[in-house]
C-alpha cells in the first residue's frame, strides 16, 4: 500500500517549509519528547552535543519519506526500531508518540504555510504508521 501522490506532495512540502522556516528542529522535537514522557531524558545522557538526536530525527524524516513514496525500507525499519528501541527501555507506546510529536513541531514551524491538504496528508499518514506501530 502506498500514499496518495497528492499527501506524498502535502507532506514533503510541509517538511520543506519546516526546514526552510524552523531550521534545525531537533532541539524542539526532543524538547517536547522529554516534556511528554521525562523519563525518556535519561536515554540521551551520552548525548552531550545532541548529534544522536539529530541523527535520530533524521532518520525518521527519511523514513517518513519513504513511508509516503516507494516503501523500500521504511515499514521494515520501522518494525525494526520497535525492538531496538524496546532494548532501550522505550516502550512501544512510547516510540508510537514519536511519529505525531514530530508532525506537530513540522506543523508549528510550518506556522501560516501549513495547509488543510498538509492536515489531511499528515493525519492519514500517521494512522498508517500507528497500524505498522501497533501490529508489532
Amino acid at each position: 500500500m502506498t500514499t496518495d501522490p497528492a499527501f506524498a506532495e502535502a507532506i514533503e512540502a510541509s517538511l520543506d517549509i519546516a526546514a526552510e522556516r524552523g531550521g534545525d528542529l531537533t532541539p524542539i522535537v526532543y524538547a517536547r519528547l522529554f516534556e511528554r514522557q521525562p523519563a525518556m531524558k535519561a536515554l540521551f545522557w551520552r548525548d552531550t552535543s545532541g548529534s544522536i538526536k539529530g541523527e535520530m530525527l533524521m532518520r525518521v524524516f527519511e523514513a517518513v519519506l519513504d513511508f509516503i513514496r516507494r516503501r523500500q525500507f521504511a515499514d521494515h525499519m520501522i518494525r525494526t526500531e520497535i525492538v531496538t528501541h524496546a532494548g532501550y527501555d522505550v516502550p512501544p507506546a512510547v516510540f508510537a508518540t514519536f511519529f505525531g510529536l514530530v508532525a506537530e513541531v513540522v506543523r508549528e514551524a510550518c506556522g501560516p504555510a501549513w495547509t488543510d491538504a498538509m492536515a489531511a496528508a499528515w493525519r492519514v499518514t500517521l494512522a498508517d504508521l500507528d497500524e505498522y506501530v501497533g501490529q508489532h
